[in-house]
């Protein structure tokens, strides 16, 4: 069989996404089916594991059958599985890994473990047809903040992660604290266009000389002491001026550093990746320093960059073609490193 009309079936399910979808040829989606759980962890302010896990249970099969009904494929058809084995939360991984062994055991159809980031980052082969390797990725989600060079389809390298939280994580306390509610990430992006970008002034971290490493807990807390520290002053506090001061903050260090690693290693691309990938802020103050450095800026369109399987099954075609396949003894990795 040809490459291009490889049919591969993947499945996602690393945190509160429940995806399945249907990709001819690694780069042609046919389906790509997400239930969602944002609306039932709305409520915690955040992600329970085990009520994750047990939606995940209760979604995975009715989710493989829409992607299939979608595509209009057959099981039988299916030449390839792809899922992700971590890194991701024990429980929701295992329920996905769980089905891709089933229905590999079940078919006899080879079984590809993918690695969650490194399918955040295969989104944009998705998106952008004719985008190869090499280039630099900046992957930026609620669960990692990496700098990551990209040499091949399946080689890559971080050259800087965060030290403390993520960048989406901060995103997810500092609009807790402004009483923004959850996600913090779309929420902070919408009301800081509202907002004064310069009307708080919070410290930029960029840690030791030439570290591309990242630190996010202080702005956190620095966003903490002052909401404090104007209430106690009785003073009012303007929600979108804080919103849009702190996401400069992060954004100024962030941009910084992903443009200063790419004119260091020399790649004229840059690829962004992960749920905080959506942020309108971000792109617009990536496009202009990429603009000016002469490199190429790529991102995938707002679904490809939340958790879904079709990022998933990208990764697993590669993986595939270059020869990597797994057995019913892959396991889930929730601190799996890239």
């Amino acid at each position: 069989m040809k490459d291009k009309n490889l049919l591969t079936m993947a499945i996602e399910s690393s945190c509160d996404e429940t995806s399945v979808a249907i990709l001819r040829g690694g780069r042609d989606v046919l389906s790509n089916v997400i239930a969602s759980q944002i609306d039932v962890h709305k409520v915690f302010g955040g992600v329970v594991p085990e009520i994750a896990s047990r939606h995940h249970l209760s979604n995975i099969n009715r989710v493989t059958e829409e992607a299939l009904k979608e595509a209009n494929v057959k099981m039988r058809d299916i030449d390839l599985i792809g899922v992700t084995y971590g890194p991701g939360l024990v429980g929701a991984l295992l329920i996905g890994l769980a089905t891709a062994k089933a229905f590999s055991l079940a078919t006899g159809k080879p079984l590809v473990g993918v690695h969650h980031i490194q399918g955040h980052i295969c989104a944009n082969y998705i998106e952008h047809k004719n985008l190869e390797p090499p280039f630099m990725a900046l992957v930026i989600s609620g669960g990692h903040t990496n700098i990551v060079e990209v040499t091949d389809y399946n080689e890559c390298r971080i050259l800087g992660q965060t030290r403390d939280d993520a960048a989406g994580e901060a995103y997810d306390k500092v609009a807790r604290v402004l009483g923004l509610g959850y996600p913090g990430g779309p929420k902070i992006d919408k009301i800081a266009r509202e907002g004064n970008s310069h009307a708080v002034e919070f410290k930029r971290v960029f840690l030791e000389k030439d570290s591309l490493d990242f630190s996010f807990s202080g702005i956190k807390t620095g966003v903490l002491n002052y909401v404090n520290s104007e209430k106690q002053a009785g003073r009012e506090i303007h929600t979108a001026d804080v919103a849009a001061s702190f996401q400069q903050a992060v954004l100024d260090v962030i941009v910084a550093k992903t443009v200063g690693a790419a004119v260091k290693m020399k790649k004229d691309k840059i690829v962004l990746a992960g749920g905080v990938a959506a942020n309108s802020r971000l792109r617009d103050m990536m496009k202009e320093a990429c603009e000016k450095e002469g490199i190429e800026l790529y991102y995938p369109s707002p679904v490809l960059c939340t958790d879904n399987a079709a990022m998933i099954g990208c990764a697993a075609y590669y993986k595939y073609r270059a020869g990597y396949t797994d057995d019913l003894t892959l396991d889930a990795v929730p601190q799996l490193p890239l």
